[in-house]
C-alpha cells in the first residue's frame, strides 16, 4: 500500500467539524478502516474511544462506533477523558487500539481523530497511511461484518477513576502535596474533573478554573494556550504554583509563585538536570524538537548531559525516545514525555514530576526554574494561503541565509510550515532580542507574500 498521507498531519487527522474531512460519514468509513486494520487474529477485536469536550464529539464519538462495530469489534467508550488517559486506558484494558477525539488547543469549531495502538504509542506514519487508503478502497465494504457478527458498544463507567490512579501512581509514594495551594486550569477540556482530582487527592488545596466545558468555551482564554489567566489566579490566591492543561490536556504550561510563565523547555531543564544527578536519565540524553531554546542545550551541557534534537511534533520526540533508548523529551510548547511513566505527553503526570522535585527539595518553582536561562527568542507565526516548498522561495532563502551570518554562533533562524494549520512560523534566536524580532518580522512578510494565492 502507498505510505504517503492526505488526511493524517503531525497528530493525526484534523479539520473544522461537519467539513470534509471531519464529516460523519468520512469518520464512520475511518472507524471502519481503523478496526479492518488493527484487529488482531485469534481474538475479539476491541477498541477504546475518548474525547474531549468539543460539541461535535457526540457525532464523531457516534460515527466511529458505527464504523467500527460494522467490522465486527466492539467499541469501549471513555467519554471525555484526556488524550493520555485514553493511551493508558487502551494499554492498560488490551483493547486493540485507542482513538482519540480532540483537535487538542484548537477552538472548538474544529475537531481531530488520533489513534493509539494496543501498547498506547501513537501510530507510526506508514500505519496511518495505510488506514487512509482503506478508507477509500472497496476492499473494505467485503469485509463488513454479518448480521449475527456486528460488534457491540458499552461504557467503561470507571475510566475517569482508573486514569486518577494511575497518575497518583507516578508520584512518590512517600510525598505528598499536604500544605501546597494549586491553581489548576483545566481550559474547559477533557481535564476538567480528573485535573482537580489528581491533585487534590494528592493533598494539595486546589483552585480549579475553567473547568466548567459547554461544548464552546474549549481553550476560549483559558488554559496552557492562554495562561493569564492562572498566573493572576495564582497571585490573588498566593498559590505556590499554577498549572495550566490544553484542551486534552497532553500538554501543560505553569507559572511560579510569583505569576512568571514557566514553559515546556524550562521544565525539562529542571527534570533532566535532576535526572541526572540521580542516574536516571537514559544516556544523559534529553530529546527536544527544533524549537526548544538554546539555554535548554546549555543548561544540559552544564551538568553533563546533551539534547537530541526532533522536527516538531510530539509523536517525533517519542520515536527518537523509543529507537534510541531515551526515556525523557518533549516540547517548548508543553507536551513533556516520561517514557519510564507514560506513552505520551501528559500534562498531570509532568507536573507532578514537577510537584514532586519542589516537595523533595522544599524549594519554590521560582528557584528551581532557575537552573535554564533563555537566550532570547522571537517567535511569529503567520497565515499562508499556501505551503510553498522553502526551496522554491529564492528571496525567503536568501534573507534567512543573511540572517544566519549576522547571528554567527549566537543564535539560529527555523522557518517551517505548521502540520496543523494554514501557518507559516518564524523563529530566530540571539543576542539582541529586538534586533531578532525585527529579522522574524522581515523574513514572516516576504513568505506571506510569497505564498498567497
Amino acid at each position: 500500500m502507498s505510505t504517503a498521507r492526505k488526511l493524517f498531519g503531525t497528530d493525526g487527522m484534523r479539520g473544522v467539524a461537519n467539513l470534509e474531512p471531519m464529516t460523519g460519514a468520512t469518520v464512520m468509513r475511518l472507524g471502519m478502516a481503523i478496526a479492518a486494520r488493527l484487529r488482531q487474529p485469534g481474538r475479539h477485536t476491541r477498541i477504546a474511544i475518548g474525547k474531549d469536550t468539543r460539541l461535535s464529539g457526540y457525532m464523531f464519538e457516534s460515527a466511529l462506533a458505527a464504523g467500527i462495530v460494522a467490522m465486527g469489534a466492539d467499541v469501549w467508550l471513555t467519554g471525555p477523558l484526556p488524550t493520555p488517559g485514553i493511551a493508558f486506558i487502551t494499554s492498560s484494558m488490551r483493547c486493540d487500539a485507542g482513538v482519540v477525539i480532540s483537535a487538542s488547543h484548537n477552538p472548538f469549531e474544529d475537531n481531530g481523530i488520533k489513534v493509539f495502538a494496543r501498547d498506547g504509542y501513537k501510530l507510526p506514519d506508514n500505519i496511518e497511511a495505510e488506514i487512509e487508503t482503506l478508507m477509500s478502497s472497496s476492499e473494505l465494504d467485503g469485509q463488513r461484518a454479518a448480521p449475527s457478527d456486528v460488534g457491540y458498544s458499552r461504557k467503561i463507567e470507571d475510566a475517569r477513576g482508573r486514569y486518577v490512579v494511575f497518575c497518583k501512581s507516578t508520584f512518590p509514594s512517600e510525598l505528598t502535596l499536604d500544605g501546597l495551594r494549586v491553581v489548576v486550569d483545566g481550559a474547559h477540556g477533557a481535564a476538567y474533573r480528573v485535573g482537580p482530582a489528581v491533585f487534590e487527592e494528592l493533598g494539595a488545596t486546589v483552585i480549579a478554573i475553567h473547568t466548567n466545558p459547554n461544548g464552546k468555551n474549549i481553550n476560549a482564554r483559558a488554559g496552557a494556550l492562554h495562561p493569564q489567566a492562572m498566573c493572576e489566579m495564582v497571585k490573588h490566591h498566593e498559590a505556590h504554583i499554577g498549572i495550566a492543561l490544553d484542551g486534552d490536556a497532553d500538554r501543560v504550561v505553569l507559572c511560579d509563585e510569583h505569576g512568571n510563565v514557566v514553559d515546556g523547555d524550562a521544565v525539562m531543564a529542571l527534570c533532566a538536570t535532576r535526572m541526572i544527578r540521580e542516574n536516571r536519565l537514559a544516556k544523559q540524553t534529553l530529546v527536544a524538537t527544533v524549537m526548544s531554546n538554546l539555554g535548554l542545550e546549555k543548561a544540559m551541557r552544564e551538568q553533563g548531559g546533551k539534547v537530541v534534537r526532533t522536527q516538531v511534533g510530539d509523536r517525533y520526540v517519542v520515536d527518537e525516545m523509543r529507537r534510541s533508548g531515551y526515556n525523557l523529551g518533549g516540547e517548548q510548547s508543553g507536551h513533556l514525555v516520561f517514557l519510564d511513566h507514560a506513552t505520551t505527553g501528559d500534562g498531570i503526570v509532568a507536573a507532578l514530576r514537577v510537584l514532586a522535585i519542589m516537595a523533595r527539595e522544599v524549594k519554590p518553582l521560582s528557584e528551581l526554574a532557575k537552573c535554564m536561562t533563555r537566550t532570547p527568542q522571537v517567535l511569529i507565526n503567520t497565515a499562508v494561503d499556501k505551503k510553498i516548498p522553502l526551496d522554491q522561495l529564492p528571496d525567503v532563502l536568501r534573507m534567512i541565509a543573511d540572517v544566519e551570518r549576522k547571528l554567527g554562533e549566537d543564535g539560529r533562524v527555523l522557518v517551517r510550515y505548521s502540520g496543523t494549520e494554514s501557518k507559516a512560523r518564524v523563529m530566530i534566536e540571539g543576542i539582541d532580542e529586538s534586533q531578532i524580532q525585527g529579522w522574524a518580522e522581515e523574513i514572516a512578510g516576504e513568505l506571506a507574500r510569497a505564498c498567497r494565492t
